[in-house]
């Protein structure tokens, strides 16, 4: 067995632990393997123990991989989960299945409308920057209701829900606090009446901790690809 396929048997293990230990069921929580720059044929290794989902934060090297890939396209589900500049908006909305990372209406409206009209809607989550940090992508939590039915309502969207890479925190506990503030906003914006089923939270490093906080998808890549 190679070492990919391992590490993602490990990956899966860590996850049903971590939902055992909160009394989750382990099929509530995705796993999006994060192949930014590692080569097209680790995606295909994973591929072939099973992995679907993929993560790429840089746009270029993600559509040069999605094409590289095209035997496989039908079998697999893209992802762009890095910051997102108004200029790259029409490559990720012709290649990806998904966008982790809107933070503002801009980047949203420009996705609308490139979205070419033969593929399925755009599946799509805001980022909101859950801590605070100065340097960080992300929504305010108090903008993101508003933020969240205005994107809701355009057309060759669908909003998924949220997205959120605090800042690294000393152990479980602190983690689970930074976590906790962008579930109780997913809570938040579902009661205030939007369909919203995913909340990706959770990295290599804390992935126990955002799934014990409700994470439905964590974004993995050291863990399973290696140190970049």
């Amino acid at each position: 067995m190679t070492m990919i396929v391992d590490k993602l048997q490990q990956v899966r293990a860590r996850i049903v632990t971590a939902c055992t230990a909160c009394g989750r069921d382990p099929a509530s929580v995705r796993l999006l393997a994060v192949s930014k720059t590692f080569p097209a044929e680790a995606v295909r290794e994973a591929r072939s123990a099973g992995q679907i989902a993929f993560g790429e934060n840089y746009v270029q090297e993600g559509v040069a991989k999605i094409e590289a890939l095209s035997d496989l396209r039908a079998g697999l589900e893209w992802h762009c989960i890095g910051p997102l500049q108004s200029n790259k908006t029409r490559p990720v909305a012709a290649h990806f299945d998904w966008v982790h990372s809107i933070d503002r209406l801009k980047i949203a409206e420009r996705l609308a409308e490139q979205r070419p009209p033969e593929l399925p809607p755009l599946q799509v989550c805001l980022q909101v920057n859950v801590d605070g940090g100065a340097n960080k992508s992300g929504v305010a939590p108090a903008e993101a209701l508003p933020l969240a039915r205005a994107v809701a309502a355009l057309p060759r969207l669908r909003l998924r829900g949220l997205m959120a890479i605090p800042e690294p925190a000393p152990d479980f506990q602190a983690q689970r606090a930074l976590f906790l503030r962008a579930a109780a906003l997913f809570d938040e914006l579902r009661a205030a009446g939007l369909e919203l089923d995913t909340l990706s939270l959770g990295m290599s490093a804390d992935l126990e901790a955002a799934i014990a906080a409700g994470s439905t998808m964590v974004r993995i890549g050291t863990a399973i690809f290696g140190a970049r």
